[in-house]
């Protein structure tokens, strides 16, 4: 099975981070290497990344650049800059993965398509438990619930994979925590649009332009597992904008990012 380059987002939350990459390190499948995209972090962050690299056998990057307030979309097209393989998960650095997380990104790997996945809301009181433990044994802490998000089951997944979130109001849904892409889809299209600024809709703003330039989208439910720590709302006073921006894509059906991913990869 082929492997990947992990992309991971994160903003000053090292101690989550260091659960996130100890999943990583736990994958059955691990990437061929692990980019961190730091928006903006102290050197705490730094410290996590750099006791990874000892511990891990598994090459690391870190991407960074100074903190002027929310740019998820540049750092994320700074990442996708560095990649060396031909296939990028992405993820957030306030995840836990299941430990065949990676393992079943690759097995909707396909050309032509990207893949969009779900995740698990963790509690305030199960993300406490884990981070004072420093423990990723989700299930240990994890109150007794139904969520299909947490179920694994090969047969759904690929039932699901062309089928679930596929139409109507759902066509676009994508959440950028947990999503994957050819490199080379990314660059036809320029990565994400840097004009979205702040929380919101980047995600499925670049989920538009990929479909609108023939890049089909699967949904991986009910496999690429992983948990969500629970944390408080990020600010959300430019997310009117943000969708203003997104339904721009739309009804001009956009393909490419003039404030992109090119500037970087040709600088």
């Amino acid at each position: 099975m082929n492997s990947c380059s992990l992309i991971i987002s994160t903003y000053n939350w090292p101690d989550a981070l260091r659960l996130c990459l100890t999943s990583v390190s736990e994958q059955s499948v691990l990437p061929a290497e692990v980019i961190i995209a730091d928006d903006g972090s102290t050197q705490e962050t730094a410290k996590v990344v750099n006791e990874f690299h000892k511990f891990a056998n598994i090459e690391i990057k870190h991407v960074w650049h100074p903190d002027d307030g929310f740019r998820l979309a540049a750092i994320r097209n700074k990442a996708i800059a560095e990649v060396s393989g031909d296939y990028i998960i992405q993820i957030d650095g306030d995840l836990i993965l299941h430990s065949h997380f990676i393992a079943d990104h690759l097995a909707l790997k396909k050309d032509r398509y990207f893949v969009a996945g779900s995740r698990v809301m963790l509690s305030k009181r199960s993300t406490e438990n884990l981070l004072t433990h420093k423990s990723i044994d989700v299930k240990k802490y994890l109150r007794p619930q139904l969520d299909m998000n947490a179920i694994r089951n090969s047969l759904l997944r690929n039932f699901l994979a062309t089928r679930y979130k596929a139409k109507g109001k759902h066509t676009f849904y994508a959440k950028g925590c947990n999503m994957a892409f050819f490199k080379t889809d990314l660059i036809k299209v320029n990565g994400y649009n840097e004009t979205f600024t702040g929380w919101g809709s980047e995600d499925r703003e670049i989920t538009i332009r990929l479909m609108n330039a023939g890049v089909k989208k699967l949904f991986l439910k009910n496999g690429g597992i992983c948990y969500h720590l629970y944390h408080t709302s990020p600010s959300k006073e430019k997310e009117m904008q943000n969708e203003e921006l997104m339904n721009k894509a739309i009804v001009s059906k956009s393909t490419w990012a003039e404030d992109g991913l090119n500037k970087y990869l040709f600088s």
